[in-house]
């Protein structure tokens, strides 16, 4: 199936846009946990099977496991493995380079990992991006107008009249279709949300910042207009506890999360 299509079917029935991110952090692990790779993968266990009823993806930073090597890559794989196969999956790598350095990328992420989407950097243009749009039924989602603050020191530019960020989604948009382009957009930025969202009406919108970064979920669904996106918390589910309760608090959390994020206001 299509990514595009089990997306949305995801949020069809599961009526909400719940995305948890598995941004896990050695040094944040509940005390009882020990400090090592172990602990990581059997954390994320318990945060898949607390929340994958409730959560339709999961995304995983591979910052978080880059920073150990291969024993890093190594808690990714069986990260990814344990995901139940009916859920999305994102992967957070923000990828692009050169033709043929891409194209080595979309391999190891779509078909060794078989995530079923990435998040690339627009930077160095069509070329780039194009090796991980040869893989029709897998989304890339476009860094369009990030989280951080930092997002207004290039992003907010205006270049021919308009901003960048608007730059890079009109021409990204080119490149593909809705169904295997989609775009990082902030719910830190709410009014030109609404913007992005009106000229990128059919594609997923992968939005992180709600929650501990300050975005507002409420104004979020309401500018969405029910189109296919993805509602991104991270660390406000996985750490909503340090100690032997973690999970269950995780899943309190993502409830919370999830009727606030509904797909059928």
């Amino acid at each position: 199936m299509k990514a595009y299509k089990k997306l949305k079917n995801l949020i069809t029935n599961k009526n909400n846009y719940l995305t948890v991110g598995l941004d896990t952090d050695i040094n944040k692990l509940p005390t009882h946990f020990p400090k090592n790779l172990n602990s990581l993968f059997e954390f994320n266990k318990a945060i898949i099977d607390a929340t994958k009823d409730i959560a339709i993806a999961f995304k995983i930073n591979f910052a978080f496991y880059e920073e150990y090597g291969s024993k890093g890559y190594e808690v990714i794989e069986k990260t990814i493995d344990y995901i139940p196969d009916s859920l999305f999956t994102i992967a957070d790598a923000k990828r692009g380079d050169i033709g043929n350095t891409s194209r080595s990328y979309a391999k190891a992420i779509f078909e060794k990992m078989n995530f079923d989407s990435i998040t690339v950097s627009p930077y160095m243009g069509e070329d780039s991006i194009a090796p991980f749009l040869e893989f029709k039924d897998k989304i890339t989602f476009i860094l369009c107008l990030t989280s951080n603050s930092g997002s207004n020191d290039f992003q907010k530019l205006i270049s021919d009249e308009q901003t960048i960020y608007k730059h890079i989604l009109k021409t990204s948009l080119t490149w593909g279709n809705p169904e295997n382009v989609g775009f990082v957009v902030g719910a830190t930025h709410p009014e030109q949300f609404r913007e992005i969202r009106s000229i990128a009406k059919d594609s997923v919108l992968l939005i992180p910042g709600v929650g501990a970064q300050g975005g507002s979920a409420p104004d979020i669904i309401k500018a969405n207009k029910k189109a296919p996106a993805l509602i991104n918390s991270s660390r406000g589910i996985i750490y909503a506890s340090n100690k032997e309760d973690f999970a269950i608090k995780a899943k309190e959390k993502a409830k919370e999360l999830a009727k606030t994020i509904y797909h059928n206001e």
